[in-house]
């Protein structure tokens, strides 16, 4: 009932639903209603709610056949990730911060929200642009870096150096970049399942689920991300004519998991403790927003774009991404970063997804006044 209300208000403010999602675990979280006084009951099967996402994004998302769509990326996330190095550790320096507090923090920055940017995009038609699919292959380069950070954590943590786990990981990247070559032939994947799974839609949802939740395990076990795995199990699929009804089958099911999941970082906003470090988090989470804006828009800018566009885009990528509360959760665990840093970067990574989609709103709106 509550997100129902919310998404209603919302809506007549032309504003993304899960603004609403994140609104609503706060409400019934354990610092306010504690109807769930934990993230991590939830948790689990929240995480089914990106997997989705990200499948659905893979069916929807056309494959780049241009080599600027993928040169773009490349050199926009190189480009910005040396800048906000040399930004991170010259306030750092300057800052008298530990070394690895600058780590962490240049590791929050270089993270988005590949759920937050990909909806935006879609119900803003502009997924399939070209502006929007460069933007997309930024945010897939990111999910691709997930392993090697993950490996980085752990070994700054204390934990052994695993060149085997590095290499199986560089191999599962290697071996994607060539899958999404591959299966721009569209030939290439129809194989024998035409026949076999056109008429019968139970066969087509069972093996739908088994494709996305396969690709993300195994993408987990390769050290990547379950949800780029989930992506390129989507991507197959969308080009499969035999799964043409799978789509509208399954959508319920990503809406619900979806939600559950925006919900969950609801759930991890503390208010006592915001409200005591109310001046570090607020001043934090607006210079994240707008640093995080002006680097890549200046990126963006170099690339030839309009200035219009490279605000635009900037915007898009202001915030930290889901990743945000998993690496700072994970550094805690490995004792990298002491509580009072795990509290500020998981209150400032949910504030970034709470208030970087009316940051891209208002930006969105007034690039289209300008022209």
């Amino acid at each position: 009932m509550l997100v129902l209300l919310l998404t209603v208000l919302l809506k007549k403010f032309r504003q993304p639903y899960m603004i609403a999602y994140i609104i609503a675990g706060l409400l019934i979280g354990p610092h306010v209603a504690n109807l769930l006084p934990q993230a991590e009951t939830i948790e689990p099967v929240a995480e089914i709610g990106i997997l989705l996402l990200m499948f659905f994004l893979g069916m929807e998302i056309e494959i780049p056949d241009r080599g600027s769509l993928l040169f773009k990326p490349l050199v926009a996330q190189g480009t910005k990730i040396i800048l906000t190095l040399v930004l991170t550790f010259a306030v750092s320096w300057l800052a008298g911060w530990p070394f690895l507090t600058a780590a962490i923090i240049f590791i929050l920055l270089i993270f988005n929200s590949t759920a937050v940017v990909s909806e935006y995009l879609r119900k803003n038609g502009e997924l399939n642009s070209e502006f929007g699919k460069m933007i997309l292959n930024v945010l897939l380069l990111q999910d691709l870096m997930l392993a090697p950070v993950l490996t980085l954590l752990q070994f700054m943590g204390g934990g052994v150096f695993s060149w085997p786990r590095i290499t199986i990981s560089a191999g599962a990247s290697v071996l994607i970049f060539f899958m999404l070559r591959a299966i721009r032939n569209r030939d290439f994947i129809q194989l024998r399942l035409q026949s076999v799974l056109q008429d019968d839609h139970e066969i087509q949802v069972f093996a739908g689920s088994v494709l996305c939740l396969g690709f993300g395990l195994l993408a987990e076990l390769s050290g990547l991300s379950g949800a780029l795995g989930s992506f390129i199990a989507g991507i197959f699929i969308g080009r499969l004519d035999a799964f043409n009804w799978l789509e509208k089958s399954l959508h319920p099911f990503k809406v619900f998991f979806v939600a559950l999941f925006f919900v969950s970082i609801g759930l991890r906003l503390d208010l006592f403790y915001i409200k005591a470090h109310l001046l570090t988090i607020g001043l934090g989470t607006m210079l994240l927003l707008l640093v995080n804006s002006l680097l890549s828009a200046v990126v963006f800018r170099g690339l030839k774009y309009s200035w219009g566009e490279s605000l635009y885009g900037g915007a898009l990528l202001s915030q930290i991404g889901e990743f945000g509360i998993v690496a700072c959760s994970l550094a805690y665990k490995m004792q990298v970063i002491g509580h009072d840093l795990f509290k500020t970067g998981v209150a400032i990574t949910a504030l970034s997804l709470l208030f970087s989609t009316v940051w891209i709103t208002m930006l969105r709106q007034w690039v289209i006044a300008k022209k």
